[in-house]
């Protein structure tokens, strides 16, 4: 399994390359990001669009007729949807998350930003976003921090913070996990 996740990454990271530099040499990096950021969330929200997505079993003529129209509705076009469709094509899209944060890793440090996923039950104000900013730039080095907000309503409460390599996870969820893991222990 770790071996067909490297192979997934692999992929994940030559695509996104290719579509950086393509978005780089074109001076559309941050609307290629906000295209895909809007995909993004569409893939999050709709169980559909993901079933597509992960699916081996819709064809490459489906998925990229499906993904075509899907694009139209969301208003991508340019350099993300062309992205999107040859993956689509070549069936791909089951990679699409990766290549997603592969291209988001490669802004970032073409930017001099450290990316934060932020996990939280809810949606995070602006002043939350700005305060977390604030506390986890001791972390970064030097580096700008930029924010990926996220909402997992299962973590019940509390954040779930990804640096890089490192994860802080206070989320209610997990301190409950490790309460019922000691509880038991107890007997």
């Amino acid at each position: 399994m770790a071996e067909t996740t490297s192979i997934v990454s692999g992929v994940a990271r030559r695509y996104a390359s290719a579509l950086f530099e393509v978005a780089l040499e074109g001076d559309a990096v941050d609307a290629v990001g906000r295209d895909l950021d809007t995909f993004d969330g569409a893939l999050a929200g709709s169980a559909d669009l993901r079933r597509l997505v992960q699916s081996p079993v819709f064809s490459s003529g489906e998925q990229t007729r499906a993904v075509s129209a899907v694009l139209s509705m969301l208003g991508i076009g340019g350099y993300a949807a062309n992205f999107i469709g040859l993956a689509a094509r070549n069936r791909r899209l089951f990679v699409l998350p990766g290549m997603i944060e592969a291209y988001r890793q490669l802004v970032a440090a073409h930017r001099g930003e450290q990316v934060a996923e932020v996990t939280s039950a809810h949606s995070l104000t602006e002043d939350q976003i700005s305060s977390l900013s604030s506390a986890l730039a001791s972390v970064a080095q030097g580096k700008q921090i930029r924010i990926v907000p996220k909402v997992d309503p299962s973590i019940i409460g509390g954040l779930i913070v990804k640096v890089g390599s490192r994860m802080i996870d206070t989320s209610l969820k997990t301190k409950l996990t490790s309460l019922k893991v000691a509880l038991k222990e107890v007997r």
